[in-house]
């Protein structure tokens, strides 16, 4: 079923809860307000988007190596309370969260981080991809705001589908978790570390090493 933004925009305004969550629940419940609302409270996550207001400043680090050792991730994971940080639930989610991160190469936390000219950059990739495909240019600039919703999707943790759990992504992974443990949660930071990226691996030509130290030798 189709659900419109205003009516996505109402339910939230009514419930607090994410934006992506009140259109799952409009779906759920066939486009029913009411029973939208009584959705989100039961799944505990009408009163989720209240808690981020508050401060997130306990947390852990934590690292995730994968590929026998070729790729390797250090990610931080905030919540209000010491308490909270050591429990075996937090734990799982930030592992989670570094095993994400291994597994799809984000390159920021939410698209608020993204960079002024890396956006920039591609949008005039993708307009002129557009081009290419013989696209006329009263299109191309509805085309690349939604190839940049894509490229969102890609690059930014937050809106990625979870490798577990597709059908979720990490922002609803991690509201559902705020509505479960009653804590602000934010991902920080992290960095992802991929052996040999950026290195130019060199490429031994024996034979041409062999006819240089001939021609060396004959001089």
């Amino acid at each position: 079923m189709e659900i419109s933004a205003k009516v996505v925009k109402e339910l939230r305004e009514r419930t607090g809860a994410g934006m992506m969550d009140c259109k799952r629940a409009l779906q759920e419940m066939d486009g029913d307000m009411d029973k939208a609302i009584d959705f989100l409270r039961e799944k505990g996550l009408a009163s989720a988007a209240k808690k981020q207001g508050r401060i997130a400043a306990e947390g852990i680090v934590d690292s995730y190596i994968h590929m026998g050792g070729k790729v390797g991730v250090l990610v931080e994971v905030n919540c209000e309370t010491d308490f909270v940080a050591k429990t075996d639930e937090f734990k799982e989610l930030v592992h989670d969260i570094a095993l994400q991160i291994a597994a799809s190469a984000p390159e920021y936390v939410s698209r608020d981080e993204v960079r002024t000219e890396h956006l920039e950059h591609e949008k005039e990739i993708l307009a002129a991809q557009a081009r290419n495909e013989g696209k006329p240019e009263k299109i191309i600039e509805k085309m690349v705001q939604g190839r940049v919703e894509k490229f969102y999707k890609e690059v930014c943790l937050l809106e990625q589908p979870f490798v577990k759990n597709p059908d979720v992504t990490i922002e609803q992974l991690i509201t559902e978790k705020v509505a479960k443990i009653g804590e602000k949660i934010s991902v920080r930071r992290f960095v992802r570390y991929k052996l040999g990226e950026g290195l130019e691996k060199r490429v031994d030509d024996l034979a041409a090493e062999v006819a240089a130290q001939t021609a060396a030798m004959q001089k």
